[in-house]
């Protein structure tokens, strides 16, 4: 149960991260070294939901 609730968590984490890079692309005034860390952040967390997913399985 616990590892369905982390995963849950991380998800939603990923999604707020999306939302984040698309609302910074969308500025005029992007910044890049701030979407290069978001989209950083984004792929280590997708990182440890596949390695998550599969040590549930």
């Amino acid at each position: 149960m616990a590892v369905e609730a982390r995963l849950r968590e991380l998800g939603a984490r990923h999604q707020s991260l999306e939302k984040a890079i698309q609302d910074e692309m969308r500025s005029p005034s992007a910044d890049d070294l701030k979407l290069k860390e978001l989209k950083r952040q984004k792929l280590k967390l997708k990182d440890e939901l596949e390695a998550l997913r599969a040590t549930a399985h």
